[in-house]
Order: structure tokens, then sequence, then C-alpha cells
């Protein structure tokens, strides 16, 4: 039970994250807002370090690294593919590869579920879909390329996330530095590469940096949660983050949601208790 609420509360915190961002990313090319958010998600671990402890070890280290890598092909190849679209559709294909590949590693690994979980599983990863989806999904075919993409940037979160759960669980905050410094780095050398094109506009400098501190707020809980749970449980819950995203539009810039949403909100609520069950 205590995993699952870390692993609902770390959702909650991506969602706030995105809406954040996203709001910042409006006026100014995302990789302003990026080199906003990245190093204030930097700064925040880094405060943590005293309060939760850190030991670098050789495997903390290189499993931390490895989630960077995995954090920062994900915001390329995320963005990449919703540039190119339909997002009503792409969307939901990244959300469930993102909840579905840790689901597998974690049952490959001997995690085991008791009946409930194994009917609230794939409820919620019927519910990562629904609520991923935005209006009209499947009115637009995708193309190939798109599809692949999309593929890659679920895949690219799903690794993130099984790297961070494979770190030591003695680690205790480092995974999360070393994979956020090297993922701040990927991104400000490519924002050195890419600065003809990143036009002059500037992001409000606060969304960004809230969204980069909620985001390391979202990595610690889902680290704190995978370490006290099964894996398996705790990234399908994770993976339902539109969810808050979804409500904070609503409650903030009055954004409707649409009737498949609504209903994958409901079927997310179920899939939950469901495996609170468990």
């Amino acid at each position: 039970m205590f995993a699952l609420l870390l692993a609902v509360g770390s959702s909650l915190a991506y969602g706030c994250a995105d809406f954040l961002g996203g709001l910042g990313a409006r006026k100014a090319h995302v990789l302003r807002t990026v080199m906003i958010a990245a190093p204030a998600s930097l700064a925040v671990e880094l405060l943590l370090w005293p309060l939760l402890g850190a030991s670098f070890s050789t495997a903390t280290v290189a499993w931390g690294a490895a989630s960077g890598v995995a954090s920062a092909a994900a915001f390329a190849l995320l963005y990449r593919t919703l540039a190119i679209g339909p997002m009503n559709v792409l969307s939901p294909v990244t959300a469930l590869v993102s909840a579905a590949l840790p689901v597998g590693v974690g049952l490959l690994q001997g995690e085991h579920l008791a009946a409930a979980g194994v009917v609230g599983l794939p409820l919620a990863l019927v519910a990562v879909v629904l609520v991923s989806a935005g209006h009209g999904a499947g009115s637009a075919r995708p193309s190939r390329t798109a599809l692949l993409l999309a593929f890659g940037a679920g895949a690219a979160i799903a690794l993130q996330l099984i790297f961070l759960h494979q770190a030591p669980s003695d680690g205790g905050v480092a995974p999360l530095i070393v994979g956020r410094a090297v993922s701040s780095a990927v991104v400000l050398a490519a924002a050195g590469l890419m600065r003809r094109r990143l036009g002059s506009e500037r992001p409000a400098y606060a969304m960004p940096a809230a969204a980069g501190a909620l985001d390391s707020v979202a990595n610690l809980l889902f680290l704190l949660a995978a370490r006290s749970g099964d894996l398996a449980v705790v990234a399908v819950i994770v993976a339902l983050y539109p969810a808050g995203t979804i409500l904070l539009a609503r409650g903030v810039i009055a954004e409707r949601i649409h009737r498949g949403q609504l209903v994958g909100l409901g079927t997310a609520a179920v899939a939950v208790s469901l495996l609170a069950l468990t």
C-alpha cells in the first residue's frame, strides 16, 4: 500500500510537471524551457542529498548515467513524435509502451500478482491509453515513421524507469543526481548546437523551474516506490501521469475533458483500487 501511494504521488507530480512545462514552452522553443527545467531539477536533487544520503558506488553511477541517457533520448523522441502527429494516436502508443515494458521486466524478474492484481494491471494499461488519448483518437492514421518514433519514445521512458529501479537500493538519491546531471549535459549540449534555431523568445522562468522541481519529486517518489514495491505495479501507476495533466488543465485553463478521458479516469480509479488489494 505504501508503494502504491508513492507511485500515485509520482504520477501526479509527473502530470503537474508536464502541465507547467507545456505552459512554459508555449511561446518559446521547448529546448529553452528544458534548459531551465533540467538545472532546476538537478538543484532539487542536490538539496535532497544531505537529507536522504547518496552513495556513489560504481553500479549506482552506471545505472544512474544510463537512466540519464535514456531520459535525454526520451525527450528527443517524444517531442519529435508529437511534432509529426497525430498526437491523439501517438501519445497513447507512447504511454502504453512506457508502461508495458517495465511490467514485463518486473514479471520476468519473478514478481507475482494476487488475483486482484491480475485484473487490475491490464485494466490500468487500458486506462493509460484512454487517459492519454485526445479527442477523436483514431481519426487519423499515423505514418510508419511516426509509429516507430512513438515506440522509441515509450521504450526510452520505460528504460529510464527500469534503469533507476536496477540501481542499488542503498544508493540514496545518487542515481537521480547522476541521471539528471547526464541528461542536463546532453540537453545543454543540444541547445548549444542548435542555438541558431532556438529563436529569441524566452520562456516564463518560473513555470519551467517549477516543472523541473516537480520532475525531481516525481523521480524520487518513483524510486522509493520501486524500492518498496513491485516494478510491474509501480510503473503502470506512474504511467497514468496524463491524468494529473488533464485535471490541472481543466481546473486552471478550463480545457475540456473528453468522454474517453473521463472513462479512462474512472477506469484508472478502479484499477488502482484493485492493485491496492494486492
